[in-house]
């Protein structure tokens, strides 16, 4: 223990006394100075001839190049620099080659221009943030960084670079220069324009980890009933952190926020400073969004941060429906029916319907190809799963035609019946009702229908009267 205490303290003499130049003149290595110092003003760049590194008190102790030194009354010709401000390379040599691959971007600094701008673990605007910088701070530029830029509100990607970037307290990730101002400096005092100094606000930081999807989403998942036309458009409200952009894109809405911070206003409340937008926490997962229409009226609406990522839930769904079809096409994949044709799958989600002159034009319009391809989107109401008397509802795109045919549909051993949906009876991707006068079709599988001079036979009498209009 007594030990310690002066191993300890003849450390901390011998720190201070090799300032004077004095505890040891042993060279450990050679190095790079990453930030440019005060006193001496050394342009960051600069090869240094280092001596000692102190992990109590996190600095280096190296030398002043000549041309650098300060002429004073000690004659002073080392100084400490913090850690994280050097880079220890080993040989002079090595250290020249160091020099020299730096040397684009030696005296380059950034200052952002957005407060909040993050600084990320990786060159990607999705990866974790590790650190949000205050208006006006300034960065060291350390080296390019090839990565996935930020995508504007256009849906192109931002113009700018990656950086691998140094903060003055010493903290490196990757930074967007979108919003960063690039300078030179080579030396001396280096003016940083803090924004004003605000409290940690650790609910910020999670909201800004989040992606903030329209509340129909939320609906849409607890019900169990996915779209996958809403899903693939990936609504969303999006802060905008790396750009200072905000932008809000639901179907009623696309709109860009350009701000300058985000600024704390209320419990967990926020304004976009130098736009008319505002939003608050009503919850962990929901977020209130406020910002004023074009004609003066304050619009409030609300998303929400999904367990699951959209794009997994667009998987999830697409797998679902292809297994609802490929149970219709294990079936078939040829049906036909006595009055209404001859209906075939393939498996690639296609179809052909011949002979369904009957249909023309209540159910499909003329204009209709006779082939298209096949969604197993929809969904049935909970009356309808009540009756137990559907397996599901598939739509037809068929080519030629602008919108759809619905239709609600059972199968069992013989064939496939499927029953026509009006449009009026849905709403979204949900069958609400039957039609009142129900149009059912039967269809039994290819092989039990034979041809018998060129006439249509079947084994049986088909098990429900197909109605006609």
């Amino acid at each position: 223990m007594r030990g310690n205490y002066w191993r300890t303290a003849f450390f901390l003499m011998c720190g201070l006394t090799v300032i004077l130049g004095s505890c040891t003149d042993k060279l450990l290595g050679w190095g790079i100075l990453l930030w440019a110092t005060e006193e001496p003003a050394v342009p960051s760049g600069t090869i240094l001839p280092v001596y000692v590194k102190s992990n109590i008190n996190r600095h280096w102790i190296a030398g002043v190049p000549e041309a650098y030194r300060i002429t004073s009354e000690t004659g002073m010709d080392k100084f400490e620099i913090p850690l994280s401000k050097l880079e220890l390379v080993g040989s002079k040599n090595a250290a020249q080659k160091r020099a020299e691959a730096f040397a684009s971007l030696a005296l380059v600094y950034g200052e952002t221009l957005q407060d909040g701008l993050p600084i990320r673990a990786e060159p990607d605007n999705t990866a974790r943030r590790t650190y949000r910088l205050k208006m006006g701070e300034a960065v060291k530029i350390l080296e390019e960084a090839p990565g996935n830029p930020p995508i504007s509100a256009s849906g192109e990607p931002l113009a700018g670079t990656w950086y691998k970037v140094l903060t003055e307290d010493g903290s490196t990730g990757y930074c967007f220069s979108y919003r960063l101002r690039l300078f030179e400096h080579t030396g001396g005092p280096l003016t940083i324009a803090h924004a004003e100094e605000e409290q940690d606000d650790p609910d910020l930081d999670r909201l800004l980890t989040k992606t903030w999807s329209p509340e129909s989403y939320g609906v849409m998942m607890n019900a169990g009933k996915l779209d996958l036309e809403e899903l693939s458009r990936h609504w969303r409200f999006s802060p905008g952190q790396d750009t200072g952009i905000a932008h809000i894109f639901v179907p009623s809405v696309n709109r860009t926020f350009p701000y300058t911070a985000i600024r704390r206003d209320g419990t967990r409340a926020w304004r976009f400073e130098g736009a008319n937008l505002q939003m608050r926490l009503r919850s962990d997962t929901v977020l209130e969004v406020q910002f004023t229409e074009n004609g003066g009226a304050l619009r409030t609406l609300l998303f929400v941060a999904l367990p699951s990522d959209v794009d997994d839930l667009i998987v999830q769904e697409t797998a679902r429906q292809e297994e609802r079809f490929r149970r219709i096409y294990a079936l078939g994949p040829v049906f036909a029916s006595t009055n209404y044709g001859t209906l075939s799958f393939t498996r690639e989600g296609r179809f052909t319907w011949t002979g369904y002159d009957f249909l023309v034009p209540q159910v499909i319009p003329a204009a209709g190809m006779g082939n298209g391809t096949v969604s197993m989107g929809l969904f049935l109401s909970p009356e309808l799963m009540n009756m137990n008397r559907y397996d599901g509802a598939f739509s037809l795109y068929v080519e030629g035609v602008i919108k759809p045919v619905h239709f609600l549909y059972t199968f069992d051993n013989q064939g496939l019946r499927i029953e026509y949906i009006p449009p009026a009876n849905l709403d979204g991707v949900i069958v609400t009702r039957q039609a009142s006068s129900p149009l059912v079709i039967y269809f039994f599988k290819a092989e039990q229908v034979f041809t018998f001079d060129r006439e249509p036979f079947t084994f049986d009498t088909e098990p429900e009267a197909e109605a006609d209009f």
